[in-house]
Order: structure tokens, then sequence, then C-alpha cells
């Protein structure tokens, strides 16, 4: 007579799994976002009102995790995810100035002709009056791009600037593939730490079956974590909708939060209930996972929550992907045409130019 077989799918290493990996991706999951910043120098495609209330979600999370006596690895990551808000609400307060409001870009109007905006501000300022001088709009437009006052000299030039030519903006195609890699590299980091972790480790002790406790003030700081992190991106995105575009924000930073809270949220449901005695009673594993379900219950709403609302920003990247480079072309497009201006100008020495009387 066979044995009896054994489970086709192994319920503990699914979420060892799902969980390792979830571990993976929190861990380098704010790194895009600051490496984005600091390329820029700026972070004013991330709302601050986003970190701020993220950082007290990830505060309620640790203790909450401390109240309902959660592994410790939760606990260990609940603390960096902290200093890691921190790190980036630092970030944010050092390119924008100590502010707690997000402050959408001013309209401008867009011109038919060429397709770059121009504001109306500078189409008044640019009107000269009989108070203001000639060339101090073009004296102030040079002190600003960095000419000296050497140009006034006869025996110097005045040469046009060249623009900065700007980076190469990556294909949709080269931007999948370098997100997709990226995933996998995460991926294969998690699945290997739980192989080296279950091969070094040694024997676990059997967990004690039984019913999980529900603690009121874990799950009380458990379900305020859940709604700040349900509120948390709200404001991100309003802010891309208010500068219709998702420029500054790293597609990889909203990627690997939506891939560690997936994971998180398998490694949740995939329990195996570990009943009292050897053999389970009837309905007694039901009662179980239903019970631990409904203790984890907060922390699966936060992270299906947050998924569901992370691939409504994912629609902002598609939608305004289009309008991520704009900024960076008009910039290009002015310094060409100031040029084009300054090439109007009698480029020659003084003592060159034709009838000044001195040749």
């Amino acid at each position: 007579m066979a044995p009896p077989a054994g489970p086709l799918i192994d319920i503990e290493a699914i979420s060892g799994i799902a969980g390792s990996i979830s571990i993976a991706a929190w861990v380098v999951v704010f790194s895009p976002q600051i490496i984005e910043n600091f390329r820029r120098s700026s972070a004013d495609g991330l709302s601050l009102q986003f970190v701020i209330i993220w950082l007290l979600g990830d505060v309620f999370n640790i203790l909450g995790a401390i109240a309902q006596g959660v592994l410790p690895t939760m606990l260990i990551l609940a603390i960096y995810y902290t200093i890691a808000d921190i790190v980036l609400l630092g970030q944010s307060f050092y390119y924008k100035g100590f502010t707690w409001k997000d402050t959408a870009p001013s309209t401008n109007l867009k011109s038919a002709s060429n397709g770059h905006s121009t504001t109306t501000t500078t189409a008044v300022a640019a009107a000269p009056t009989e108070r203001t001088s000639l060339l101090a709009d073009h004296f102030a437009e040079r002190e600003r791009r960095g000419s000296g006052w050497s140009h006034l000299s006869p025996a110097v030039p005045i040469l046009p600037e060249q623009p900065a030519a700007p980076l190469p903006t990556p294909t949709r195609l080269q931007s999948f593939l370098w997100n997709s890699v990226a995933v996998l590299m995460v991926c294969a980091a998690g699945i290997l730490g739980w192989f080296l972790s279950r091969r070094y480790a040694g024997q676990q002790p059997t967990p004690v079956g039984g019913v999980p406790e529900l603690d009121l003030w874990g799950q009380i700081f458990g379900w305020l974590c859940a709604v700040l992190y349900l509120g948390s991106r709200l404001p991100q995105m309003l802010l891309n909708f208010h500068r219709k575009s998702t420029e500054g924000v790293s597609v990889l930073f909203f990627l690997f939060a939506c891939l560690g809270n997936a994971t998180y949220t398998l490694s949740i449901f995939a329990y195996d209930p570990v009943c009292r005695e050897r053999q389970c009673q009837p309905g007694e594993a039901g009662r179980i996972y239903g019970r631990y379900l409904l203790v984890n219950a907060s922390w699966l709403a936060g992270s299906l929550g947050t998924l569901f609302l992370d691939l409504g920003i994912f629609a902002q990247f598609f939608i305004y992907g289009e309008n991520n480079s704009i900024g960076d072309r008009d910039t290009v497009v002015d310094d060409i045409e100031n040029n084009a201006e300054d090439e109007d100008w009698d480029q020659r020495p003084l003592l060159e130019r034709a009838g000044s009387g001195l040749a």
C-alpha cells in the first residue's frame, strides 16, 4: 500500500518566500526616490504631505507591532521605515524649505505657435517704460546666466553661450526593461535570502497551536496605521493632477512599494493553521485561520488598500508621461532663442566695427 501523499503546495514555503521578497522590496523602496531627488537637486515632484502622513503611519506601525507582539523582523522593518521616512522628509525640507504645503506651479499660457509656455508675468515685465533702461533686462539676464561685466570691454567680443544639452530621455521600452530588471533582482534577492535562512538557521521548533489572541491597543494602532497609509497616497495623486506631470517622482519607488505590499499580503494569507492536538477537530482549522485573519485585518487593509491606490498613481505615470520632459525642452528652447537674439548684436571688438571711425 502506498504511503499517503503529502500536500501538493508547501504553504509555509510560500509564506516564507513571499515574506522574504517583501522584506527585500521594503529595504530598497526609498532608495530610488532619494536618488532621484539628489540627481535633480529638487523634491518638487514629491508631496510633502504624502511623506508626513506616511511617517505617521510608520510610527503607529511600530506601536502596533510592539503591542500585538508580531515577529521581530516586522518590528525591525517598521523602525527602518521610520528612519528612511525621516531621511526623505529631511531631503524635502532641504530642497523646498520648511513648509507643510505642496506648491503647485503657476498657470502658464500655452503658445499655439511653438507649443511651449510663456507666463503673463514675463510678458508684463518685458514691456519697457519711460522709467526703465533699454539694456537693463539684457544685462540682468546675462548676470543671471553667469556672465560677468567683462563683456563690456571693447577688446572682448560677446560670444553666445551654448545651451546645456539635456540628458537623453529613455524610451518607454528602455524604462520598462530597466524597471523589470530591478524588480527581478529584488525578487531574486528575497528568494535567496529565504533559501539561506532556511538552510543555515536549522530546524525551527514547531509552533504552538491555538487561536491567536487580539490585543486592544495593538488593533487600535494597527487600524490607525492602515488609515494613514491609505490617506498618504491622496496628496501625491492630487499634486500630480494639479501639475499634470509625474516629473520628479521615481516609478521604482512605487513599483517596490507595490511589490512589497503584494508579497506581504500573500505571506499573511499563506498561513497553515496549527491545531492544539495532532489531529484537528472538525472546523477547528477554519476557526483558527479566521481568527488569524482577524488579528491581521488592519495590516491586510493597509497593504491591499495602498496597493490599489498605487495603481492609480501608475495610471498617472502613463497619462502624464509625455509631459514629464516638457520643462526641460522648454528650458533648452528658451536658451536657444536667447542665443539667437544675442547673435543679432555685433560681436566684433569695438575697433573693428564698421562706421565707428576707429577702423
